[in-house]
């Protein structure tokens, strides 16, 4: 990286300082809305002034820190994250996207560059899911999804959403004006939270699309009979059902996966049985899927053969099938294929390795789509290992991704994406 255009010490010291800023009983802890999250927006607020960016919160309670370009009324080059975490998270999950953005800048400075367009760093407020039931609260405020019910959501001690978001600097009254037009492409860093990169010796990947991401719950309704005395063979054990239904949601996501359409996963995370005693056959059972797929035509194909699958485990082992209920549903973001091609040319153009992959997790940029041409670059994490203290990348392999934005920044400023051309 000697001659990359970013300053990879500056940046990773950054990184360093604000991973400071946690929970010192559970590092790295800063979670959305606390006096530890407005600690390191305070910080990340003097970051970019330092930088020579305007810096504002909008209404949706997004910090943003603003370089102007030269031509007056051009769209705005975005690049963001987040800096909240998850409990006991990791230091890269976020603000190596919001920092690598800002060391685009910087860098800019340092080389004298004025673009056409402007540039703005953004750091999405609560991305991770927040104490209010709700994550990517500010990028859905910039997208125009930040409606009253969800502003109504409740948190600790009864806060709703819109009070927390006034709390942090933003102005809920006034959230039709965080919902942007003005913005040409928006980009964004963030580590892998898999293998893929770090097993292939890569450098970044270029994302696909964001997984559509769907919650299924099944109950089966069986007989509660006593363990002892029960026939084995006349049994009508929930618990049998439920047991053959994960194993179902597995194989139906494996063989779809192994079609080669796509990213495809299923997790049954919840299982719960009633009564729940030990020599009681369960009379009920109920399992929470988590259902993800990259295409919406994969995500209906997922669904229909998980349902087909409940309906006939249940006549198999003489059980009902009381529910079958889609909780909730996300669908899939294509990212811009014109950004893709930007960020594959530029990493070529530093000599950086990639390969295309889908995000099996959510991100901002999922929402920033809705509203503009979008794209993810992908580095490294360590063993895939994320969400956790042990989240690590290489102080090479973040700066490296902040070059590969440099270059697309610049390239954007040159050839800005057309909206039209990503429907």
């Amino acid at each position: 990286m000697s001659n990359a255009p970013v300053n990879r010490d500056r940046l990773w010291a950054d990184l360093m300082a604000l991973a400071a800023v946690t929970d010192p009983d559970r590092p790295w802890t800063r979670r959305s809305f606390t006096p530890r999250f407005l600690e390191g927006r305070a910080w990340l607020a003097r970051r970019f002034q330092d930088a020579g960016l305007a810096v504002r919160i909008d209404a949706a309670g997004n910090l943003i820190g603003r370089r102007e370009g030269r031509v007056a009324g051009a769209k705005a080059i975005l690049i963001g994250s987040h800096s909240d975490s998850v409990p006991s998270g990791g230091r890269f999950d976020g603000p190596a996207g919001v920092l690598a953005g800002l060391e685009v800048a910087r860098a800019l400075f340092d080389r004298g560059v004025v673009l056409d367009h402007a540039v703005e760093v953004i750091d999405f407020l609560a991305e991770e899911p927040s104490d209010y039931g709700l994550s990517c609260v500010g990028s859905r405020g910039m997208a125009g999804a930040l409606g009253p019910a969800e502003l109504a959501m409740t948190g600790p001690g009864g806060e709703t959403l819109g009070a927390a978001i006034a709390r942090v600097g933003g102005a809920p009254e006034r959230l039709a004006e965080a919902v942007r037009d003005d913005v040409a492409a928006y980009l964004e860093l963030h580590i892998e939270q898999g293998t893929v990169l770090e097993s292939q010796a890569l450098d970044a990947g270029i994302v696909t699309a964001i997984v559509g991401i769907t919650r299924v719950e099944i109950v089966f309704q069986g007989e509660a009979a006593h363990a002892g005395t029960a026939g084995m063979r006349h049994r009508r054990d929930a618990a049998v059902a439920a047991s053959a239904a994960v194993l179902a949601v597995r194989d139906v996501a494996t063989a779809l996966l192994d079609r080669g359409e796509g990213y495809v996963v299923a997790t049954t995370g919840i299982v719960t049985v009633s009564p729940g005693a030990a020599n009681v056959v369960p009379g009920e059972a109920r399992i929470v899927i988590d259902a993800r797929a990259e295409t919406r035509a994969l995500c209906d194909l997922l669904l229909a053969g998980i349902a087909a699958q409940a309906k006939a485990i249940a006549a198999e082992t003489g059980v009902t099938l009381a529910r079958f209920a889609v909780l909730s549903r996300n669908d899939p973001s294509a990212c811009d294929p014109g950004l893709r091609k930007t960020l594959a040319d530029s990493a070529a153009a530093l000599g950086c390795t990639t390969t295309v992959m889908a995000s099996g997790a959510g991100h901002d940029a999922a929402f920033v789509s809705r509203i503009a041409p979008s794209a993810m670059l992908f580095i490294p994490c360590r063993e895939g290992r994320s969400h956790c203290p042990e989240e690590w990348s290489e102080p090479d392999e973040v700066a490296a991704g902040a070059a590969v934005l440099f270059e697309a920044v610049c390239r954007i400023d040159r050839d800005p994406p057309r909206r039209e051309e990503t429907r």
